[in-house]
């Protein structure tokens, strides 16, 4: 198991990113919002205003992320000994809430839009602040995706996905008000808003889903692929089999632990230096901070057709073939008995 002090210096200066990048995300969303609600008290349209309304969704989502991000870089202590990584599924889960409340605002206006018959105005200003403010978000956003990723934080990734759709929205509303202008058709300003209400309830749903699945511990099949793509590589000569295989991640953390199957006459002291060694190659093969524990199982000389060791004294069957790892084998709680 790596001890997570090793990588203090890694998780800090990522943590360091991770804030300054979360407060980049604050201030040109505070600036955003402004531009487009000056816009929308230009033109008075309602599809500008669905815009400006999903705008200060992305203040307060930035306020709250940067808020969690300060929080999920703080080491793990007695309270919390698998650290405090998981508030970022919080932040996310909040920020969907946000979205979706969002678009049911931008359906009320929609409703009292095509109630009064709002007319817009002065649409050429209007349109080149928006499409100002659209290019930025578009900049900001893949900024914030790509930060996200590089530095594994689910918050900056869900705020960076939320800016991504605002950039979208954005566009949509150039195209409606175009059309608008072009054609005179008045009813298209709240027909653009509500297509943006649909969508933004779509990305609310799906960035709660996912935090969900987070924050219940839902299986990562692809962490879990790419462990078993490391494992595989180094079963042999006394690590027989890995099963009983379950991994989480809570922020840039990943817990990972596994009953690991070893030669039944092996002394405690070799079955653990084994585990341990091979448990810190798998940590850094990976490329992720985390801890990775292993619990040594007995071969009871089960596996005698598929165990390689060498010199073996207990072997009742000579070695014919070893198996590849499979998700189905590994994820198994209890030891696997092979035919």
């Amino acid at each position: 198991m790596i001890d997570p002090m090793t990588l203090g210096g890694s998780m800090s200066e990522d943590s360091g990113v991770r804030v300054r990048a979360g407060a980049i995300s604050l201030v040109v969303s505070i600036l955003l919002l402004a531009a487009k609600y000056q816009a929308y008290r230009l033109t008075g349209s309602i599809a500008i205003l669905s815009d400006a309304l999903e705008s200060i969704v992305n203040v307060v989502a930035a306020i709250f992320a940067l808020g969690g991000i300060i929080f999920a870089g703080r080491p793990a202590d007695r309270n919390h000994p698998y650290g405090h990584g998981k508030i970022e599924f919080f932040s996310a889960a909040f920020e969907g809430g946000l979205i979706a409340f969002a678009a049911v605002l931008i359906l009320y206006e929609v409703v009292l839009s095509l109630v009064v018959r709002l007319q817009v105005r002065e649409l050429d200003t209007g349109l080149l602040i928006i499409s100002g403010a659209g290019l930025a978000n578009l900049a900001l956003g893949l900024f914030l995706v790509r930060t996200g990723r590089k530095h594994q934080s689910l918050t900056l990734l869900a705020d960076g996905q939320h800016v991504l759709s605002d950039f979208w929205t954005t566009v949509g509303v150039v195209v409606g008000l175009l059309l608008v202008r072009v054609t005179g058709i008045w009813w298209l300003d709240p027909l653009v808003a509500a297509v943006v209400a649909v969508n933004l309830m779509w990305t609310g749903f799906r960035l709660v889903r996912h935090a969900a699945g987070g924050l219940l511990d839902e299986e990562d099949t692809l962490l879990l692929n790419r462990l078993l793509g490391v494992l595989g590589r180094h079963v042999g000569q006394g690590i027989i089999r890995v099963h009983h295989l379950r991994a989480i991640r809570a922020g840039r953390f990943h817990h990972v632990d596994a009953h690991l199957v070893v030669p039944e006459f092996w002394s405690v002291d070799r079955a653990h230096e084994v585990a341990e060694d091979l448990a810190d190659r798998v940590i850094r093969a990976l490329g992720v901070d985390g801890e990775l524990i292993f619990h040594t199982d007995p071969c009871h000389r089960a596996y005698c057709p598929m165990c390689d060791l060498d010199d073996c004294p207990v072997r009742r069957e000579p070695f014919r073939a070893r198996p590849p790892l499979t998700l189905e084998e590994a994820v198994q709680p209890d030891m696997p008995h092979p035919s």
